[in-house]
């Protein structure tokens, strides 16, 4: 980052000549250097950089190009048999030469994004312990946390700008995972650099180690994490509290996204912290922009309104609340008022539609449904059930974010169908095996009672689907378009807060982004390969919001050149020339 003024690390700094030309001026030498994953270049160091910093004679003697490295292990990663195998191979090169990671990765995002994140990241924590070789990010928990000041001194990047901390309670579809949700924040931080321009030496993985509720691990001789039941209440928020006051002394700039908390503290945490330092929780607020995006790139597909939709969002998780809330912003935004905006959408969790008055969680409420809207409705029960809501309702749009496989059955898909001539499905649960339903399986039972048309989005990539003749693209409703933008736009303004405006602006932003390059292809998302783009123009709409709001804290950005700010700070993976101190 620009702003900074002590040097990035212990072992090199970040310099500009009189040319202002980027170099690095290196503080180690010999083999340390080729040691550190932030410094080695392996077989692309230069003879003089051999010479100049002592380690002629330990590397093969033939100096290639970076390009020439990333063929070499893009050829090495096409020969592995499994997709673990393909993961594991990347966070090798990662734990032994940051740029050429990165290099690798952004060559080959479309194809490596599956590998690094979802869904080959869920198999990824769940054999964590296992698979572990190379250390990375910091660990707190409830032994060591009363030396967090010092821990975070431990960390050798001195300016650190984005943290992504989990307390691995609820890791995608799967649940609690104990220490194994470290690579989810690992992953999570990849897509920043390779997606967003964020440096990586400006971020840090953070795993919040509270122990787990799940006797498989606690039990298991291999498993690495802490082997006590997972803490709560006063005992859980003190491990947090001095976590973010040590952070807040050691990197006054940096912001947390807090990454799979379960529900029953996720709003908790986030309401706690929000206003102590910039933050945000990529479940509930990054998951409900993009599925926000998401709609209203169908509706302009669709020739319709935003505002004229009735919505039934399936889980009232985290991740299922959040969308929700994201959503009623939207309507109220296209002009509803908050009331109407609440009567047009459907929250239904394991008991049923969740409604106001009878469901006890207090973080439900504001969008919890009236007992009035279904008093007319013929139900079996005290309350409707997810058939009897899309039968009785007829939603135009149906969101899955349960985590349960199969859940929107035939029943279910025929009942949208009949109900509208193309109806804007979303299975959206990670990985792919927790999926609602598979689009092939939607569009064939939209055959059985409607047009067979429909617009279809998953967490997970899917392949298209031919239907009637018809190819339909499935859209990947993926949080990665979403806060690698969102998260650059905060560290790049240096802003204080990270507020709900912020967060809107992002879905629209990406909404607009769709429709101005893939309206004609009827697609609700970009594709994968356009991330880096997606990124910087989400990057620029929510820094003009942040602007507005009087919350961006750099100095003069007001009069910046916003775009010429955001290309200056976009970090990119290219060997610099070393310079000794």
């Amino acid at each position: 980052m620009t702003t900074n003024t002590q040097a990035l690390s212990p072992f090199f700094d970040l310099k500009t000549d009189s040319n202002n030309q980027k170099y690095l001026e290196v503080y180690s030498r010999g083999i340390e250097i080729l040691r550190l994953t932030a410094l080695n270049k392996g077989t692309a160091f230069t003879e003089k950089e051999r010479i100049d910093f002592g380690f002629e004679g330990l590397l093969p003697p033939v100096v290639v190009s970076l390009e020439e490295q990333v063929t070499r292990l893009y050829n090495g990663y096409s020969d592995q048999t499994s997709d673990i195998a393909k993961y594991q191979f990347l966070r090798a090169v990662q734990e032994r030469n940051e740029v050429l990671f990165y290099a690798l990765i952004s060559k080959y995002l479309e194809e490596m994004m599956p590998i690094i994140y979802t869904p080959t990241v869920g198999k990824a924590v769940q054999q964590y312990s296992s698979l572990y070789r190379s250390p990375r990010g910091l660990t707190f928990t409830a032994d060591n946390i009363v030396r967090a000041d010092s821990i975070v001194n431990n960390y050798p990047w001195n300016d650190v700008r984005m943290i992504v901390a989990t307390d691995s309670s609820a890791i995608l579809g799967i649940g609690d995972q104990g220490h194994g949700g470290l690579a989810i924040s690992i992953g999570k931080l990849a897509l920043y650099t390779a997606g967003g321009g964020l440096s990586p030496f400006n971020t840090l993985a953070v795993n919040l180690d509270v122990g787990t509720d799940r006797e498989d691990l606690r039990s298991d001789s291999g498993y690495l994490g802490v082997r006590k039941k997972r803490l709560s209440g006063d005992a859980y928020f003190k491990i947090l509290d001095q976590f973010v006051e040590a952070v807040k002394k050691r990197w006054p700039k940096a912001i947390i996204q807090w990454e799979d908390f379960a529900k029953d503290v996720a709003f908790a945490v986030l309401e706690r912290y929000k206003n102590k330092l910039p933050s945000f929780n990529d479940d509930i607020q990054g998951t409900g922009a993009v599925v926000l995006a998401g709609l209203l790139s169908a509706c302009k597909i669709k020739g319709e309104a935003l505002k004229d939709q009735h919505i039934v969002v399936v889980g009232a998780g985290a991740g299922g609340v959040g969308v929700a809330k994201i959503i009623q912003d939207g309507l109220v935004r296209e002009g509803l008022t908050r009331e109407q905006a609440r009567k047009q959408m459907f929250i239904v969790d394991e008991f049923g539609l969740v409604v106001e008055g009878i469901s006890p969680d207090a973080y439900k409420k504001p969008i919890m449904q009236f007992k009035e809207t279904y008093q007319d409705w013929e139900i079996d029960g005290d309350i409707p059930s997810l058939l009897e809501v899309t039968k009785q309702a007829k939603p135009s749009i149906l969101l899955g974010l349960t985590g349960v496989s199969g859940l929107f059955t035939q029943d279910v898909i025929e009942a949208m169908a009949e109900n509208n001539d193309i109806p804007v499905i979303f299975p959206l649960s990670n990985p792919t095996s927790n999926v609602e339903a598979i689009p092939k399986d939607i569009y064939k039972w939209c055959t059985n009672k409607g047009s067979g048309r429909a617009i279809v989005a998953s967490g997970s990539p899917f392949p298209d689907v031919v239907s009637n003749n018809e190819t339909y693209i499935i859209g990947q409703g993926n949080n990665a378009f979403i806060f690698p933008g969102l998260g650059f736009a905060s560290v790049l303004g240096e802003c204080t807060k990270i507020t709900d405006s912020m967060i809107i602006e992002s879905a629209y932003a990406l909404a607009d982004y769709t429709t101005e390059n893939y309206i004609n292809d009827k697609k609700i998302y970009p594709p994968i390969s356009d991330l880096q783009s997606v990124s910087m123009y989400i990057t620029k709409r929510v820094l003009d919001i942040a602007i507005r709001e009087k919350i961006a804290a750099l100095k003069d950005i007001e009069h910046m050149n916003l775009n010429k700010l955001i290309q200056e700070n976009a970090w990119e993976a290219e060997y610099l020339p070393y310079v000794g101190a």
